[in-house]
Parts: C-alpha cells; structure tokens; sequence
C-alpha cells in the first residue's frame, strides 16, 4: 500500500488494482446471459496454452475466435435456423463477403440471382472479379435457366428468397434441387426468412435434417434486421451443417480478422426471444398496409409474397404456408406507383409521409420508405413488373392504422387523381 501525502489514507497501487486477486463466484443466473468482452485471453500454463483448441468452441485462446458471449449467441442462431455451426460477422454484407472469399478461388465462377441484393452483385462486380472469380446472372423465377447457366466452372449459385426490392418468391426447393443435380453449392441470403418463415436446412419440413434432407449449403443472415429487431446493431452471421464446409469458413474467418463487439452480441442475445412475437406484428401490419394498397387507383401492382397476383405467391404458399393461413412473409412489401406518376412526384410523397422515414435497412420498430429505380437494378426490366416507380415499405411496430392514414395523406398530397 502506499501512502498518499495529500490525504491521511490508504490507496492501493496500481499494481494492486490491476491484480487484485478477488473472483466473484460462479453460480449466477439471470435473465440475459453475462456479457464478456477480451482481446487478451489468460492460460494458467505454457502446456495449456497449447492444448486449448478454439476451432469447435471446447476452449478460449483470443477474443477474437469467440467468448462465452459470441459462443452462446451463435449456438442460438443456429437452433433459429436449424444449422449446426455458426461463425458472427460485424454486418449481413461481410457474410455474404465471407461466403465468397470462403469457397471461391481463381478460376470459378459464382451464379447470382438477377434480383439478389444490390451489395452483393457490387462485391462480385468489384472484388470477386479482381480476385479472378467470374459472376453471371440468372432468372430465380425460372429454375431451367439455373440448370442452363451451370458450367464446370459453377463452383457456387446464390440464393434469395424473395428477391430483393421487387420481392419475387422463388421456387427455391426446386432451385436446390437443381444445384444438388449439378454438384454445385447453394448459399442463401436468409435475412428475410429469419428461420421463421421456412428452415433452410429442411425445405421439405419432413423434420428430416442433415444428409438427405433438401437443405443449402450456406445461410446468410443479416442480423441487423430481425435478430437485432432495434436499428442500432450491424451483425451478420454464416451457418451451416456440414463440419468440413463449415471449418473452412471458420478459418478463412479467422484469417480475415473477423470479429464482433460484446456489446453488440449482447444486444442481439437480449432481443433474440421476442423475435418471433415481432416477426409476426411486422407481418400483420405489412399485410394491413399492402392490402390498402391493392385497393389504390395510384398502385400499378402490388409485390408481396402472400398476395394472390404477386410474383411467386404460388412459391411462397408452397414453402411458408402449408398450413394455409399460418404462414409469415415478414414485415416488407413493394408498390409499383402508377406510370402516370413522375419520379418527382413519387419522391415528393415519400418526403410527405410522417410516420415512415426515409432509410435503408429494415426490421427495426420505426417503419421506413425508398423509392427505387429498378431500370438500374437489373439486367433487363422485368416481363412480371407492370411500368411505374417502385417504392418499397418496410413496416415497424406502429399502429397499422396510424401507418394507413400516414399513407392515405401523402397519396393525397402528392399523387392525386387526374
């Protein structure tokens, strides 16, 4: 102990502070797990230090390979979705980066639905492609055009489910089944599906699982959105079931550096058992709102999967809605506004709307609203799209009645009837 001049006590040293040999007992349990947080990570022997093993989470030996924290939040992801391992990533976009970087090399060659999410086109278009990695699109909504667009070269095809922005549901069993016939793998953007919509790793809900089941190979998910539930958290996360498949992420994971904040799985973990009573109340107000929509002179075609007339509504009831009536499609629709409208005017009511904001992600409370320019989004404009601006509505935890007559005074405001 020393002694401080200025004050007639006692002040432990730094030394002692930062050894203090105390360690409060191990019997605790709560609510919400404890939240741990290390770069550094301690080993009482030089012998130990090299026995540990983090690759199948039997031990800790740097931060960065995982904590209690990280552990937990994966193992619990995996049981949402129905995979058997899980690595976290710091947003939805370095999962998909991660996927690619983790099976693809020099020479191959990655099949991408025409309607995947815009980031992930960028990465192939960019990155892959200086790495030596070719890309070409397809048509998810025809799984022939899939079997004609693999080649020896197809070492991987994406999958999403539905289509980002214009929300088309793909066959996607029949998509799988393709791949498996060719040899190829088959990861899937899950962000959507959430491993409550479907289980990607039994398509068939025969509750088969693992090998012979009709499964992907590879789940995405973003869980920024639905997991986080609150637009304050960027985390991604890739799930498989396959051990081989599964340990050559793992270790092109450990190679890139890539790490997720304690807190921020904590954030996750702490919202992770309201996810479903959540997914279900975005749902319900989404299908309030599009069904407003329908009804609309200004709305050329209404875009969500569980609307009769959608695009692949068929494809949606086949894979979420085998009990007819019990099946979810997430709190995300698009609107083709009239081609009567001008960009101009469409934009003016996206900026009249008071309760939506105007912002990019979704599956937060607060109920957000863009308009796209599919012209630039795709190959070619869709034969299924009628001609218009789309907008696309990603729904909070608003009233859905407040949402309708926010919606109901921009319309009037901005795009009146001739």
């Amino acid at each position: 102990m020393q002694k401080d001049p200025k004050y007639p006590i006692f002040v432990p040293s730094v030394t002692g502070l930062i050894h203090h040999p105390y360690t409060p007992p191990a019997e605790f349990e709560a609510p919400q797990p404890g939240v741990f947080k290390a770069s550094t990570v301690y080993f009482p022997t030089v012998a130990d230090m090299r026995q540990r093993e983090w690759k199948d989470k039997s031990a800790y030996t740097y931060g960065l390979h995982g904590t209690p924290t990280t552990y937990l939040l994966e193992e619990r992801l995996c049981s949402l979705e129905g995979g058997l391992q899980c690595v976290l990533v710091p947003s939805g976009l370095a999962a998909l980066a991660l996927v690619a970087l983790s099976v693809l090399q020099s020479g191959d060659e990655v099949l991408i639905p025409d309607n995947a999410y815009g980031p992930n086109k960028a990465l192939a278009a960019g990155e892959l492609r200086h790495f030596g990695i070719t890309h070409r699109f397809y048509d998810p909504m025809d799984p022939q055009d899939l079997s004609r667009q693999i080649t020896e070269r197809t070492r991987m095809v994406w999958l999403e489910a539905p289509g980002s922005v214009s929300m088309e549901f793909p066959d996607l069993p029949e998509l799988v089944r393709r791949c498996r016939e060719r040899g190829v793998l088959c990861a899937l953007d899950n962000t959507w599906g959430a491993g409550l919509a479907f289980k990607p790793f039994d398509l068939l809900a025969d509750g088969a699982g693992g090998e012979g089941s009709l499964a992907v190979d590879i789940s995405a998910h973003a869980l920024t959105k639905y997991p986080s539930g609150g637009g304050d958290v960027l985390m991604g996360s890739v799930i498989t079931r396959d051990t081989a498949l599964h340990l050559q992420i793992k270790l092109c994971h450990m190679r890139l550096g890539l790490g997720v904040a304690g807190n921020d799985a904590e954030t996750v973990l702490r919202s992770l058992p309201s996810i479903a009573l959540r997914y279900a109340a975005h749902d319900q107000s989404a299908r309030a709102l599009a069904a407003w929509w329908q009804i609309q002179p200004q709305c050329a075609q209404l875009m969500h999967p569980a609307f009769e007339g959608a695009p692949g509504h068929a494809h949606w009831q086949a894979l979420c809605d085998r009990v007819p009536g019990k099946g979810l499609a997430a709190g995300l629709f698009s609107v083709m506004i009239d081609a009567r409208y001008s960009q101009s005017q469409v934009d003016a009511f996206c900026d009249g709307l008071k309760l939506f904001k105007i912002g990019y992600s979704w599956g937060g409370p607060v109920s957000l609203v863009v308009p796209y320019d599919i012209a630039s989004m795709r190959q070619a404009w869709p034969g299924h799209l009628k001609l218009g601006t789309l907008v696309r509505f990603s729904t909070g935890l608003e009233s859905a009645q407040d949402l309708i007559l926010d919606l109901h005074q921009a319309v009037q405001a901005h795009l009146p009837m001739a």
